[in-house]
């Protein structure tokens, strides 16, 4: 039986498209790609007219197919003109439809032209040609490889969610041709718990990196490197759920793996991994210790001045600020902005934009809000507003919109959550318990410049999301609640505004007991409203469906912001 491989999307500038669809046509496994929220992106390019002209009764030509996709895959590595490429491989494939008709000939031309069009930049057109070449044949290896290379595409997109249901369809593909416990339906496995993890789907990424430590303890060396690679990934998922104790143990197996394989980079990126949880636990001489170890071995392998170093280095200024040692913690903030404004050659823009972001957010804790925000603002320069950067763009200006808030600029801050909103629309982001919290903070924005009406409509979209994504009794949900009661008062729907109310103070007191202060708050909050309304407190606890599907009337009433606090 064959491996199952995908011929994966070319990244920009890349040549080796014959070598992947080689990889392909002999068996090769796949390699998945690094879970980093940003990988570089190829520029889209404008549709060119068909220069060399197609003669239609030529097409009819058995031989011409494989021919015009020979030249095609030529043209490519060679780096020549890719708009040749791609009529090479627009005729190679009209040329296999009319010959041999739907069959294994004519789904590979399609994956080659899928894969020109994504080198290209222009995804949607590569969606149609990939949909097209899993319909056209029964060949499992076929249709593994188009559905894997159609959730690159659509990764690539920013669709992280359609990109995930075709990793899953090749998945069960590969699993009824090679069984559940082949190495290579292994690398599959991992491939899409990397995909879940960006999602943030822990529970499911879990499960698949189980899957994938089984296969490899039973079919491949001991402290092998497959499944070093599968417990620095289960270490994430680990960190991500807050089970530090496993994420260290994995991080420590990985490690020795690495070392028995003469890994030293490797060995330094978990070092620092393994201090990434000694911060969060607040072991910070442990941590310390990791991530001196890391920068010594990356200056030494790397040079001085490698963006490896610059991470590094907001590591520690990082745990420096957490410490109290702010002077030490501004200085190794300087230090990797100083390797950012001159990156050796090969460093992307992605990977400056990613740490000018984190220092950025060092800077804000520090008080000095006007640098941070200078620096978010050049890291969104830095970034190509393609469909794959969406989702990074739009946490970034979702970062400035809440530090122009916090700062009282608050036309500036609405207009950067309304920037991040629309990115994440049309990324398919829009049922993430992320959205959901822009919303409520664009909502915040619009309350602060009277655009009430607007503030209700965000709030309750929020409040859908957050339900579905946390529960209603999270305290996301629960802060969205209030800021949803407030602006109820607001507009004179002063009935719902009290249910509400009366509800976060039900949670709250069975969450906290009746003593805390932010319950108190709530009750002094809730008091005043029955006050006004001539009421006494409902004890009597409504369902959260009757509660806020309700819809009063809406009335004009004086803005009453003394009743409210508005929860960030």
């Amino acid at each position: 039986m064959p491996a199952l491989v995908s011929v994966k999307t070319p990244p920009p500038n890349a040549t080796p498209l014959r070598v992947l669809l080689a990889a392909t046509e002999n068996g090769g496994s796949r390699r998945p790609p690094s879970p980093s929220p940003s990988v570089p992106r190829s520029k889209p390019t404008q549709r060119t007219p068909d220069k060399f002209g197609i003669d239609e009764s030529s097409l009819e030509n058995p031989d011409l197919g494989p021919f015009l996709l020979k030249l095609a895959r030529d043209t490519i590595a060679s780096g020549d003109n890719p708009n040749k490429a791609l009529d090479y491989a627009i005729r190679a494939s009209k040329s296999f439809e009319r010959c041999s008709g739907p069959g294994l000939e004519l789904a590979m031309s399609l994956h080659v032209l899928a894969a020109i069009y994504s080198s290209l930049g222009r995804f949607e057109e590569a969606v149609p040609v990939l949909e097209r070449s899993i319909e056209v044949t029964d060949d499992a290896l076929a249709k593994f490889s188009g559905c894997m290379q159609l959730g690159d595409t659509y990764s690539m997109m920013g669709r992280l969610d359609r990109s995930i249901n075709c990793y899953e369809s090749g998945l069960r593909i590969q699993m009824e041709a090679l069984g559940d416990s082949d190495p290579r339906f292994a690398e599959t496995c991992r491939y899409l718990a990397e995909a879940h993890v960006q999602a943030m789907q822990l529970d499911e990424a879990e499960k698949l990196c189980k899957k994938t430590l089984e296969i490899h303890k039973e079919h491949s060396a001991p402290a092998s490197l497959e499944e070093a690679a599968d417990r620095r990934l289960m270490a994430l998922v680990c960190e991500a759920k807050g089970d530090y104790d496993s994420a260290l143990e994995h991080l420590v197996l990985a490690s020795m793996s690495m070392i028995a394989n003469g890994q030293d980079n490797e060995v330094a990126a978990i070092d620092v991994s393994i201090g990434n949880i000694y911060l969060s636990i607040c072991r910070f001489d442990e941590a310390i210790f990791a991530y001196q170890k890391a920068l010594t071995v990356f200056k030494s392998t790397k040079g001085e001045n490698h963006p490896s170093v610059a991470s590094v280095f907001i590591r520690l200024a990082d745990l420096y600020y957490k410490t109290g040692k702010l002077r030490e913690s501004k200085s190794y903030c300087e230090n990797a902005l100083r390797i950012y404004a001159k990156p050796v050659p090969g460093t992307t823009s992605e990977e400056i934009a990613s740490g000018l972001t984190e220092v950025s957010a060092i800077y804000e804790a520090l008080e000095e809000t006007e640098e941070a925000l200078r620096l978010l603002q050049k890291a969104v320069k830095l970034l190509e507003d393609t469909p794959g950067n969406r989702s990074t763009i739009a946490g970034i200006e979702a970062q400035m919109g809440v530090m122009f808030y916090m700062v009282g600029r608050y036309v500036d801050a609405r207009i950067s959550f309304e920037n991040a909103v629309a990115k994440l629309r049309a990324s398919g982001e829009s049922k993430s318990a992320f959205f959901g919290i822009v919303l409520n903070q664009m909502g915040l924005a619009s309350v602060q410049l009277y655009r009430i009406d607007e503030a209700v409509k965000l709030f309750e979209e929020a409040r859908k999301i957050l339900e579905q994504e946390c529960g209603p009794c999270h305290l996301e949900t629960l802060g969205v609640y209030s800021n949803l009661a407030a602006t109820y008062d607001a507009i004179g729907r002063v009935e719902d505004a009290i249910e509400i109310l009366e509800y976060i103070l039900k949670m709250r007191e069975e969450k906290h007991g009746t003593a805390n202060p932010e319950v108190d708050d709530e009750r002094k909050r809730l008091a005043e409203l029955l006050k006004e309304a001539g009421r006494t407190r409902n004890r009597k606890g409504k369902s959260l469906e009757n509660l806020l599907d309700a819809r009063g009337t809406k009335k004009e009433s004086a803005k009453r912001w003394s009743t409210f606090g508005f929860r960030s």
